[in-house]
């Protein structure tokens, strides 16, 4: 069994039980089949207390307002089954949890999980809920931290260590030491061969280093495993064509992007971040991405107003600039700064905004770094970008990865660079360094700065 004491000590319907521990696994390894499992779950005990909480995290990550009724559903059903059968500490801590979720406080929520798990450090469902609320609050000091803790009361002998391992993996990565990260993900994946995330964790390895040949022998060694997952294949395909576009390799890059990243016209934020990214940085590199632009920007101008990620809000606006849509590309940047009073305002922690009400971590975000970023992205943000090493600074608070936020870092540098400020463009390149390797992107920002000094007015360009 890979799921903790929490889950069975509240129904005896062992059906019940083998659809939940399903889904637990499907979860951690990134299986399409976790919601049907969940599904059954519920079907076969309709008052199973984590399976509610589950169903209730899986709208929470889908991170969009139109999403917060049904995890505010899940909730108020989770709660209702616990008055009527107490609760295990796991089952309570799940309930909660998920109530400073379902309230935009993610790292409350990961904060209670983890506060179960440091007596239960062995719940794979608490752990991997806990990773993901981190990584999407860009908590990655918590992420480390709290894989460090319990991954060392874990051993290889244990169900489900490996997917815990990959997790640690990806957050040691995320620190930049590289080597470390490498062996303990490869180590993961070769104790639990689903896990997806460790496979996962390597290439990002491949990708800050510069490894772009190793980078697609090992994604090809691994495909028969992510390219079964969910949609966490479309990502797992995004590295595998970001190292053939850095490479040079652009028309295999493109190819890949209509047949493994971008196969269907998906809403979900991260499939839409996939894609805008990458053809943003296809952009940069002179290759119109043409009608491609014209799919996400649709999608990004019905999501305009949503800012219950900022992450997502700004990757809504990159295909927005893209597509030409200069005025649904203001809305979002006019949601965000909204969004970003609400701190200023004294609603932190709730305030309606744009019509709904879209409290918690993501108002400190937008502040911090999201509603200035648009700014700049749009042209329009001058003090702002007079002060770009502190929305550098800020900017893993988005959340995501350092790969995913150097499309930022990128527009960035060359925005600068189109202005003719080297004294930005090497700040920029600089916290680029830290992290990654120097690769192509580095000349092409020379580029456009000897172009811009070299010119009687700088153009005044998005990236």
């Amino acid at each position: 069994m890979i799921v903790d004491r929490y889950q069975g000590a509240h129904t005896a319907d062992k059906a019940a039980v083998a659809c939940f521990e399903g889904a637990v696994r499907a979860v951690a390894a990134h299986r399409p089949e976790a919601a049907t499992a969940l599904a059954d779950a519920l079907a076969a005990d309709p008052d199973m207390i984590a399976a509610h909480a589950l169903r209730g995290f899986s709208a929470v990550m889908l991170a969009r307002h139109s999403h917060a009724v049904s995890a505010a559903e899940a909730l108020a059903r989770a709660r209702a089954a616990s008055a009527l059968r107490g609760g295990t500490s796991g089952e309570r801590a799940l309930v909660e949890a998920l109530g400073h979720a379902v309230r935009g406080g993610y790292r409350a929520a990961a904060d209670r999980l983890e506060t179960h798990l440091d007596d239960s450090p062995r719940d794979l469902l608490a752990f991997k809920l806990s990773h993901a609320l981190r990584f999407m609050s860009g908590d990655r000091t918590g992420m480390l931290a709290a894989s460090t803790r319990f991954e060392r009361r874990w051993s290889a002998a244990t169900p489900g260590f490996g997917f815990v391992l990959g997790c640690h993996a990806f957050a040691i990565e995320e620190t930049g030491d590289y080597a470390t990260a490498e062996r303990l993900g490869r180590r993961a994946v070769e104790i639990e061969p689903d896990d997806a995330w460790g496979i996962h964790a390597v290439s990002h390895v491949h990708e800050m280093s510069g490894r772009l040949g190793d980078g697609v022998t090992w994604l090809e060694s691994c495909r028969a495993t992510w390219s079964g997952c969910s949609n966490f294949a479309f990502h797992v395909a995004w590295h595998l064509g970001l190292f053939h576009l850095e490479a040079g390799r652009l028309d295999a890059a493109l190819e890949l992007y209509d047949r493994e990243i971008r196969p269907t016209a998906s809403e979900e934020f991260r499939d839409t971040a996939n894609a805008v990214s990458f053809l943003w940085r296809l952009r940069q590199e002179g290759v119109d991405g043409g009608d491609r632009w014209r799919e996400l920007a649709d999608i990004a101008r019905r999501h305009r107003r949503d800012t219950t990620l900022v992450f997502a809000s700004l990757h809504y606006l990159l295909a927005l600039l893209a597509a030409g849509d200069l005025s649904s590309a203001r809305d979002v940047a006019l949601a965000l700064r909204s969004r970003a009073g609400a701190v200023h305002g004294g609603k932190a922690h709730g305030g309606a905004v744009h019509g709904g009400t879209v409290p918690g971590d993501q108002s400190r975000v937008a502040a911090a770094v999201g509603a200035d970023l648009a700014q700049v992205l749009l042209g329009l943000g001058g003090a702002a970008r007079a002060d770009l090493p502190r929305l550098v600074r800020s900017l893993p608070g988005i959340g995501g990865s350092n790969a995913q936020r150097d499309v930022f870092l990128r527009s960035l540098a060359l925005i600068s660079a189109d202005h003719g400020d080297d004294q930005a463009v090497r700040v920029i390149l600089a916290a680029r360094q830290r992290l990654q390797r120097d690769d192509r992107f580095g000349q092409l920002a020379a580029a456009h700065l000897e172009t811009a000094l070299g010119a009687s007015q700088p153009a005044l360009c998005v990236a």
